[in-house]
């Protein structure tokens, strides 16, 4: 009777969490947050920026002061036990970023308009697909994405899905694109303040 209880919630849940992966994908937003800052200096919003980034586990891939570009490196998104990574914006991308695997890039071009510097942000959001195995009955379903066996899980791929595996574009997170730039507002801000006699 425990077995089959055991059977019944495992297959229950497996369930649930195909059904969530054959969601549609969502149609991409074309919103671009952006911000122009007063009395800045290129230097010191390039160095706001950088420093923004970093705090939130970005890892800055190129940051050219001579372009005003900063580009990240892809980072996963973060998981519902990591309270301290501030990418998920809301409880949607929070679960979303815990039912798939997420990776999100960001953008940031900075560009000098008088005594105003004027900063764009793009993050690019992306999912992984992992082709599943074929499954002949619901007690082989932990071989469903990998070479696993009912006592220890782990990811090992067969060669045919390593082909099959892509990340599909998701378009544009409006919403952390927003958080980024309060962001570097707030440490422009702080500077100043630190700056000012």
């Amino acid at each position: 009777m425990r077995n089959l209880r055991r059977h019944m919630l495992f297959s229950l849940l497996t369930g649930l969490v195909l059904a969530a992966g054959c969601a549609t994908t969502p149609e991409p937003r074309p919103q671009e947050g952006s911000v122009n800052i007063a009395d800045a200096n290129m230097a010191e919003a390039m160095s706001s920026a950088e420093a923004a980034l970093s705090r939130m586990h970005f890892v800055i891939e190129k940051a050219d002061p001579a372009q005003g570009i900063i580009r990240t490196k892809p980072l996963t998104g973060a998981q519902f036990f990591e309270f301290w990574r501030s990418d998920n914006v809301g409880p949607a991308q929070t679960l979303e970023a815990n039912l798939h695997t997420l990776r999100r890039s960001v953008e940031l071009q900075l560009k000098p308009d008088g005594d105003e510097i004027h900063i764009d942000c793009q993050v690019h959001v992306q999912r992984l697909s992992l082709p599943a195995n074929e499954v002949a009955s619901i007690s082989q379903a932990y071989r469903m994405y990998s070479r696993s066996t009912p006592s220890i899980q782990r990811l090992e791929l067969e060669p045919e899905q390593r082909e099959g595996l892509a990340w599909i574009d998701l378009g544009e997170d409006s919403a952390l694109a927003e958080r980024i730039l309060q962001r570097v507002v707030e440490r422009m801000a702080h500077q100043e303040k630190d700056e000012t006699p």
